[in-house]
């Protein structure tokens, strides 16, 4: 509804600005006067029909259910054919020159965004294709609106639910791409600019997000693992360090052969089984990890490997098997599809 009453209004200012207005008058004048005239040739025709001629015969539609049969109303029918496909062609032309301009802006990222509840994607390198395939093979965010900001000339992707902000980060953009009302923002890192500096860009750009909204979440791209520290004064919520990352799997592989391939299936939600983040059921709150763990796995497939409190952020991969759950506690789990256990379990 918003997306149609904009386009009415760029509409509307458009007719102004090309002083067309004007013509749209000219245009409803002389249907009125072809109605008027028709109805007063054409005596057996009611007003009505009168003007459902005249709206069929300046739109060039011509149905034939109605014709002029008098000498008077095939002169008024040739003088609204004549003057009234001039004016309603120079109308429709601009509707549809407002319409494709709206478009191209789009696809350009000139256009504020509308959208709530969105990814925001900060940054474009050759992994965007794979982060936005990712969120949509997943059942929680795959029709969920993701912006993308970067510095390209046009939109990178042709997903209708993909919107494109063309600029570098600064309020002003951060302000068209709605970040308010944004559920997360991944920074990439520009893979254009020299490495000494490329952290330094990406550690800048997150200050500047934090800095204007600190409710956002922010998962951040790091190349070197000493700007870490950094990145953490600057307020980033989770930090990926793409370089570390890579060579602790190239020494797994080297240690414990063919091992990268379950790391990852388990980071992939294209395929195979995912890791996963729940909420604890309250009707396991209490139990032990040991029993959680047995309980998730007979009755579901599910199998438990790590817990986390929600309060201190504390991560736990295999707890002790007595370790006891608290309603503070959430599960991080290995399972096919996003497990809903909320409802699942509070029977069990």
């Amino acid at each position: 509804m918003l997306y149609f009453l904009q386009i009415l209004r760029l509409i509307s200012l458009r007719l102004r600005r090309e002083n067309l207005h004007r013509v749209a008058f000219v245009l409803l004048a002389l249907i009125f006067m072809a109605t008027m005239a028709f109805s007063y040739f054409e005596e057996e025709l009611g007003l009505f029909d009168a003007f459902w001629w005249s709206i069929v015969t300046v739109t060039t539609v011509g149905y034939g259910d109605i014709s002029p049969a008098t000498l008077g109303g095939r002169i008024v029918g040739i003088a609204l054919m004549m003057l009234g496909i001039g004016f309603l062609g120079v109308l429709t032309a601009t509707i549809a020159s407002v319409l494709i301009e709206n478009k191209l802006m789009e696809n350009r990222g000139m256009k504020r965004v509308r959208v709530k509840g969105h990814f925001v994607i900060c940054g474009w390198n050759f992994r965007g294709h794979d982060i936005v395939a990712e969120l949509r093979a997943d059942d929680k965010t795959g029709d969920v609106p993701i912006v993308v900001i970067a510095e390209l000339t046009e939109k990178p992707l042709d997903d209708s639910n993909l919107h494109f902000i063309r600029g570098e980060i600064q309020p002003k953009v951060l302000e068209m791409a709605n970040l308010k009302d944004a559920q997360t923002v991944i920074q990439l890192s520009d893979d254009q600019l020299d490495a000494r500096v490329r952290d330094a860009r990406t550690i800048l750009d997150t200050l500047t997000i934090k800095t204007l909204y600190p409710d956002v979440y922010v998962c951040v791209e790091l190349i070197e693992s000493i700007n870490i520290e950094h990145c953490r004064r600057a307020k980033a919520d989770e930090i990926i360090v793409v370089g570390e990352l890579s060579t602790n799997l190239l020494v797994q592989a080297a240690l414990d052969h063919g091992i990268t391939h379950m790391i990852t299936e388990l980071v992939s939600n294209r395929y195979g089984s995912e890791l996963y983040k729940v909420e604890l059921p309250s009707s396991l709150v209490g139990l032990t990890f040991f029993e959680v763990m047995c309980k998730l796995k007979k009755n579901h497939e599910i199998l438990c490997v790590a817990v986390e409190n929600k309060g201190t952020h504390k991560l736990i991969a295999n707890p002790d098997a007595d370790y006891r759950l608290s309603a503070e506690d959430e599960l991080v789990v290995i399972a096919t599809n996003r497990p809903e256990l909320g409802y699942r379990l509070s029977d069990k």
